[in-house]
């Protein structure tokens, strides 16, 4: 570890919402994913961060059309465009599952209104705190009379809830960087969950965003602690231990933790996605 000069400014941590969720989740995980050279090799991908990743990039797109091609069927093209079987059991399962995030964007879709330019699309955005260097980047930025709105996409299984709007890490992460970078007015975060056509929103506060934020402090002195002991000579396995747990189960590290592997059984690349006959998918 480089040493601090005397009088210097502190050195400010760089952090992303994924990163300090990797250690807050599990320090072995963080450890595999940012620290150890060469990266230990992952598992296979997953079925569902396929459905995941193609609408988001759909999404990203329509926005990019000419205004007179914002429509369902042009969501639904770009969907096709950039689907991936990747993860799935086979074909079959992949297009089931194309056809119904089409059906997603569909409905969608028309809720949005063409001419409301969004402020950005997978827009990049950064903040500083006291002790952070924190970037991220943003699904959507609204405009919405005077203030801007943070907007993330989400199409997992379970719809989501204020409780998860507000207790969000990276979305309160994501209000700083917004204020920030864009120099205005940020409080609303909405998560938006296309599956169920349901929108769950927070107002933050200054008090809200700094419980957040002192959280996410807390976090990056717990991961300069652990590096620091693996650099005094302690063992890397005893400085980043592992929380095992259900989590396991998708881990992309599972194949390189034993920890993990003896924590739950092994799950199919497409386990993660709801059944046909879920009620919510």
């Amino acid at each position: 570890m480089q040493l601090e000069m005397p009088g210097m400014p502190r050195r400010l941590f760089p952090a992303t919402p994924s990163k300090l969720a990797a250690f807050a989740d599990c320090p072995r995980r963080y450890r595999f994913a940012y620290v150890d050279r060469p990266t230990p090799p992952k598992g296979p991908p997953w079925a569902h961060n396929t459905v995941g990743s193609a609408v988001h990039a759909a999404l990203r797109s329509w926005w990019e059309l000419p205004r007179d091609r914002r429509t369902a069927a042009a969501a639904r093209q770009l969907l096709y465009g950039v689907w991936s079987d990747t993860g799935f059991r086979d074909a079959e399962q992949s297009a089931s599952w194309r056809a119904r995030a089409a059906g997603w964007l569909t409905d969608y879709v028309p809720t949005l209104h063409p001419d409301d330019e969004p402020v950005g699309t997978e827009r990049q955005v950064a903040a500083t705190t006291a002790a952070l260097a924190v970037s991220g980047r943003v699904d959507r930025i609204d405009q919405r009379g005077d203030e801007l709105v943070v907007v993330d996409y989400k199409t997992g299984r379970v719809p989501s809830t204020e409780d998860e709007a507000r207790g969000s890490p990276a979305l309160a992460l994501y209000v700083l960087g917004v204020q920030r970078t864009l120099r205005r007015p940020c409080r609303r975060v909405e998560l938006h969950h296309l599956p169920s056509g349901t929108v769950a929103a927070f107002e933050h506060t200054e008090r809200s965003l700094a419980n957040h934020v002192r959280r996410a402090e807390d976090i990056a002195a717990d991961i300069a602690v652990a590096t620091q002991r693996v650099e005094d000579g302690a063992s890397p396995d005893e400085a980043f231990p592992t929380a095992p747990g259900r989590q396991c189960g998708w881990c992309d590290f599972r194949p390189s933790c034993p920890t993990g592997q003896a924590a739950t059984p092994v799950r199919e690349t497409w386990s993660s996605l709801p059944a046909d006959d879920d009620a919510v998918v």
